[in-house]
Formats: C-alpha cells, structure tokens, sequence
C-alpha cells in the first residue's frame, strides 16, 4: 500500500468527530422537531395553551437541515440506496470502479451544492436577501437557504473520505494490511 494512503488514514480520527458533531445536531434537530410539533398540537387542542404562529415553518426548516446533514451521514457509512444487482457478477475491481466514480460524481454534486450554496446566502445575494419567513418576517429566509450549502460541504468531507477509501480498495489484494 502506498505510503499516501497511509498518510490518508491519520485523518481518519477527524472523520470521526465530524461525523459524531453532526450526528448530535441531528440528534438535536429530531428533540427541536418532536418539541415544537408537539407544543404546535397540544396548542390547538389545550385551551389554556396557545399554538404558536412559527411552527409550521420553524419544524421544516429544523426537518430540511436534519435530511441533509443525515444525507452526509449516510455517504459515511455507505447506506445511500444503491443497485448492486450485478455486483455479484463483476471482478471485484470493476465494482470498486464504478463506486468510485459513483463517489466522485457525488463529490461533484457537492461541490456545486456547496458552490452554489454559498453564492444564494452571501448577503449579496438575489434570492435570501430579500426573502422572509411569513410567520416571522424579522428572522432572513438564509436560514432556510443555508442547508443547501450545508449539505454540499458535509457531501465534499464524506465524500472525499470515500474516493479515499475507494481508492486504497485498489492496493488491497486481500491479503489484508501488511
């Protein structure tokens, strides 16, 4: 195995943490989600207790940031759905090759995510500096924008980890690690 690769593995402790801080933000946002939903419910149907008016919007945006950092998190472990139908009949290289280019195509999608993320909430932007939340007009509509940058940049970390991990299948030979 080249020495790069190894060198590729000393990162892999980073990895970790980024996948357990935004496993715990996920984890958050699900608390945030079953919280305000459940004051939202009891709201309409407890007298004494008001239904407040942000709701609806503030559980979509907690929901649409929770799809796509859990999206990241699926990259990590490989879970996406994927077709293996005729990975069993393939040389074992030929699989690791179109799943490195499945990844790379992947890590190109969040780059222009990312990319393209980043242009609609910097404040000069055309659409988030002029959109607002209608239940709460005070608070910028970046917030509900932000996600798309978001997951673009949790796709390039998990992703690149991937093409790394693709790439060492390569120099394994089945006998293991020397």
């Amino acid at each position: 195995m080249p020495g790069w690769v190894r060198t590729l593995n000393r990162l892999r402790p980073v990895y970790d943490w980024a996948y357990k801080i935004i496993l715990f933000i996920c984890k958050l946002l699900l608390v945030g989600d079953i919280v305000i939903t459940t004051w939202s419910v009891l709201g309409r149907y407890v007298p004494f207790i008001s239904d407040p008016h942000w709701s609806e919007e503030m559980v979509l945006t907690l929901m649409v940031y929770m799809t796509v950092l859990s999206a990241t998190l699926a990259i990590r472990k490989r879970t996406h759905i994927r077709m293996t139908a005729f990975d069993s009949y393939l040389p074992k290289k030929v699989v690791t090759a179109l799943d490195l280019l499945s990844d790379v195509a992947v890590l190109a999608l969040g780059v222009v995510l990312l990319v393209v993320g980043a242009d609609v909430i910097k404040p000069t932007g055309n659409i988030a500096k002029f959109a607002k939340y209608s239940s709460l007009p005070k608070l910028s509509q970046v917030w509900m924008y932000l996600p798309v940058a978001v997951a673009g940049a949790g796709m390039v970390i998990f992703e690149l980890e991937q093409v790394f991990l693709r790439i060492e299948e390569f120099y394994d030979d089945g006998k293991g690690a020397n």
